[in-house]
């Protein structure tokens, strides 16, 4: 009888738990968003100095000029460094920089600088998708498992506006608000030691079910977003398109990817772009899921929340977006060109993810710093299978002001031990920025349209 009642107890318990795990947040958590909380989840109210001001709705949609093919003027053109961080002074600043910032001064101490600029909480985003963000937070949970959201059908942004732990924290990455259909051209490049690269080119398309025509909701119920990537340039890899259905629940339903080889004109499934199979033309320098900081399923590992702390992050970077920053202004070798870059002090949900047992990655551990008003992933530490530091990433946030969208001008992945870097995203010297409300349908993003847009 004692036994029984002690299982009974037992039972109760984690059943508990799991309700405890699987709620979402309660009506009065709810109604923080846009009072005490912006309406993102973030801490509306700045920080103890400061240093870090209270939000206030982030930049206007005509903060400055935006060329006719869609490029942003610079804001804050006219403010200067606060101070300047060196191999000479970091230990100053060493509590607010990460372990991965800390690593670069001692890779390249002659050269490696973070220049700090006064805080402007500038990311927003339109009232539709706060409005979404608040609908997410009573509606939506994990699934057991962690790899599944219920009850995000209604929504489809920032499912965990008020995170519990850190999966949830990593969720409202991967479901941000990217504003919708776009396109845009970018290139990528992976310099030697010596500085020495050659730029490959790339034509982008992003689509999201809501926006498609040819969709039924049952066909888009767990489907993310479509992707679609073009080479274009060198000839070499010129016309290779690579086609990619991202789930919700990866788990149930695993990312779909075919690959269109120009040389061989064949369509191929392409199950490697993936976890840690290799990215695209990056020279051995990023794997699938260093794409975007961070993007697929998150089942390999255990993630933890550490908390929220105060770091020196890359922000508002209208500098290294401009037009008349040329491409070689950028890439300097071991690290692109620090004296255009922009840091601010903001804080940020540190999130830790550790490999399970009898899973495989090439990162044993992995340290994430996202953004509380962007929910964007800013800066990561990638460790390797025997604990050290090996890879620092870095997204350069700036937002979208006039389409009041967070995004980024490039992310760069920095191998500190190869003393190597790739860089992916630039557009300084495109014809156009990113191209947004593009009209799209589902035939644009199957296997059978991947020829008619591969050319050799």
């Amino acid at each position: 009888m004692i036994f029984k009642t002690v299982i009974q107890s037992g039972v109760l318990i984690l059943s508990l738990m799991a309700v405890n795990v699987m709620a979402a947040v309660s009506a009065d958590q709810v109604a923080k968003l846009g009072t005490t909380l912006t309406p993102l989840g973030a801490e509306m109210a700045g920080n103890a100095d400061g240093s870090i001001p209270a939000y206030t709705g982030g930049l206007k949609t005509d903060a400055a000029a935006v060329t006719a093919n869609g490029f942003l003027g610079d804001p804050y053109a006219g403010e200067k460094p606060l101070f300047v961080i060196t191999a000479k002074n970091v230990e100053q600043y060493k509590a607010k920089l990460s372990e991965g910032q800390m690593a670069m001064f001692t890779r390249y101490p002659d050269t490696y600088t973070i220049p700090v600029y006064v805080t402007h909480r500038s990311m927003s985003v339109p009232a539709k998708v706060e409005a979404a963000a608040k609908v997410s937070a009573a509606k939506t949970t994990l699934s057991a498992d962690g790899n599944a959201l219920k009850g995000f059908t209604d929504s489809r942004f920032y499912p965990f506006p008020i995170p519990s732990n850190g999966l949830e924290v990593i969720w409202n990455h991967i479901t941000r608000y990217r504003g919708g259909n776009l396109s845009r051209q970018y290139v990528q490049a992976a310099p030697q030691a010596n500085g020495a690269y050659s730029l490959v080119g790339f034509q982008e398309e992003v689509a999201f079910p809501d926006q498609m025509s040819g969709m039924s909701p049952a066909d888009s119920a767990n489907v993310l977003l479509f992707f679609k990537q073009e080479v274009t340039a060198p000839a070499r890899l010129a016309g290779t398109v690579l086609l990619v259905q991202d789930s919700i629940d990866q788990i149930a339903q695993p990312r779909q990817a075919w690959i269109y080889n120009a040389g061989q004109r064949r369509v191929r499934k392409a199950p490697q772009v993936s976890y840690d199979g290799p990215g695209t033309a990056s020279d051995g320098l990023r794997t699938s899921d260093n794409f975007d900081m961070f993007n697929g399923a998150p089942d390999r590992y255990d993630w933890k929340l550490i908390g929220k702390q105060e770091k020196y992050i890359p922000y508002n970077n209208f500098k290294l977006a401009q037009t008349t920053v040329k491409y070689a202004d950028i890439l300097n070798p071991g690290h692109t060109n620090q004296e255009l870059a922009r840091y601010e002090l903001h804080r940020v949900w540190v999130v830790e993810a550790t490999l399970k047992s009898g899973e495989r990655n090439i990162y044993a551990k992995r340290r994430f710093y996202v953004d509380e008003d962007s929910w964007m992933i800013a800066m990561s530490d990638l460790y390797d299978g025997r604990g050290q530091l090996w890879r620092v990433g870095q997204s350069m946030l700036i937002p979208y002001f006039s389409r009041q969208i967070p995004a980024s001008t490039f992310e760069a992945l920095y191998d500190v031990v190869a003393g190597r870097y790739i860089v992916s995203g630039m557009s300084n010297e495109e014809k156009t920025f990113v191209q947004f409300d593009r009209k799209n349908s589902a035939a644009d993003f199957t296997p059978s349209a991947l020829r008619s847009a591969g050319v050799k």
